[in-house]
């Protein structure tokens, strides 16, 4: 199963960029930063998207990437016990 990942937390390294730092130069919530940097994230609003990449300075494809070879994900549920 393919899996979207992002390099959010690479490119602030990068920079030397704290989440707070990309909190403030997009007006995004800092939880809502925090959850894409540690990949917790289950959707992304495209103005999000357009934020971050303007504040970093990048096309949406140097933030994301599809890993086609992702194992599947561990639904938690008994049924299949």
């Amino acid at each position: 199963m393919s899996r979207i990942h992002n390099r959010l937390s690479a490119m602030l390294g990068e920079r030397r960029w704290t989440q707070k730092d990309l909190a403030r130069k997009t007006g995004i919530r800092p939880t809502t930063i925090g959850e894409m940097y540690h990949e917790l994230a289950t959707q992304i609003k495209f103005t999000h998207l357009v934020r971050i990449c303007d504040a970093l300075g990048c096309e949406i494809s140097d933030l994301l990437y599809i890993d086609h070879d992702a194992p599947e994900e561990d639904s938690g549920s008994d049924t299949d016990k």
